[in-house]
């Protein structure tokens, strides 16, 4: 079976402006990630932040897509990291919840190896590397009910230099 092409894409995000984006269903996350694939750097670091149930795989699984992955995305929860592969490169998949506050990921994982070979390296529970690259970009998702809302924290504008 071919890969799937990456749909025609909205503007960039850009963190340092986008207001809060409503997620009320599936095909909302589906965009966010077509607009944040389009704008992040090959070996971008991405930060999710947000409770349990929030979506933060989902929009994993969508940026997988929008990327033209067919893999079938799950939480790392476990295994702590997993690995996609897309025609615009690997997507690798960390999942912080399991590891210790305050533990130093660049230590414990070698993100910096991922980034080097990797299109990006985005961490669900982000919120838990507070020492987190300069240039790392942060996405917000939180519930609201049964509908979720999704907010940049953090990162670069697209065309800045990290």
């Amino acid at each position: 079976m071919a890969p799937r092409q990456m749909r025609d894409v909205e503007p960039a995000p850009d963190p340092a402006t986008d207001d809060a984006v409503e997620l009320g269903d599936l095909a909302d996350t589906e965009a966010l990630a077509r607009r944040t694939a389009a704008a992040l750097p090959p070996g971008a670091l991405l930060l999710l932040d947000g409770p349990l149930g929030a979506g933060k795989t989902t929009f994993v699984a969508a940026l997988a897509a929008a990327w033209g992955s067919e893999a079938q995305v799950t939480s790392p929860t476990y295994t702590l990291v997993h690995e996609y592969p897309t025609p615009h490169g690997v997507l690798v998949h960390v999942d912080a919840f399991r590891l210790p506050d305050g533990v130093d990921l660049d230590a414990a994982l070698d993100v910096d190896a991922y980034r080097a070979r990797a299109r990006a390296v985005v961490v669900e529970w982000g919120d838990r590397w507070p020492q987190a690259h300069r240039d790392a970009w942060r996405l917000r998702i939180e519930r609201r009910g049964e509908r979720r809302r999704a907010r940049w924290t953090a990162g670069p504008a697209p065309g800045d230099e990290p």
